[in-house]
C-alpha cells in the first residue's frame, strides 16, 4: 500500500476518534458538568493520538509538513460533514460544499509542486 494512503487511511481513522472527543459530548452528554464530558473526551482523544502520531510519522518521509497539514484538513471536513448531518441530526448546508472546494483549492496548491 503506499505511503500516502496508509497515512490518509490512518488519518480518517484518527479523524473519527477526534470529531467524537471534540463534539460528541454534546449530544451525549449534555446535561453532565464539563469536566466529566472533558475527562471522557480526554480518553476518547487517547485512541486519536495513537493513530494519528504513527500515522504523521509514516507519511513525512514521503509527505511534506504543509502537504501532511492540508490531507489533514481535507479528512477533518470529511469526517465532520457525515458526523454532522448523521450523529448531530444538523442540516446539510451549501456552505459545507464551499468550504469543500476552498479545501480542494488548498489541495491544489499544496500538492503541485510535489
Amino acid at each position: 500500500m503506499p505511503i500516502w494512503l496508509q497515512t490518509a487511511a490512518l488519518l480518517c481513522l484518527s479523524n473519527l476518534f477526534m470529531t467524537f472527543a471534540w463534539y460528541g459530548h454534546l449530544k451525549t452528554m449534555s446535561a453532565k458538568p464539563w469536566l466529566i464530558a472533558a475527562l471522557v473526551s480526554w480518553c476518547i482523544a487517547l485512541f486519536e493520538y495513537l493513530i494519528m502520531v504513527p500515522a504523521n510519522r509514516i507519511g513525512y518521509g514521503e509527505l511534506s509538513l504543509g502537504q501532511l497539514k492540508i490531507m489533514q484538513e481535507v479528512i477533518t471536513l470529511a469526517v465532520f460533514v457525515p458526523f454532522s448531518i448523521f450523529y448531530m441530526q444538523q442540516p446539510l448546508k451549501l456552505d459545507y460544499l464551499w468550504a469543500g472546494l476552498c479545501m480542494l483549492g488548498a489541495v491544489f496548491f499544496i500538492f503541485r509542486s510535489a
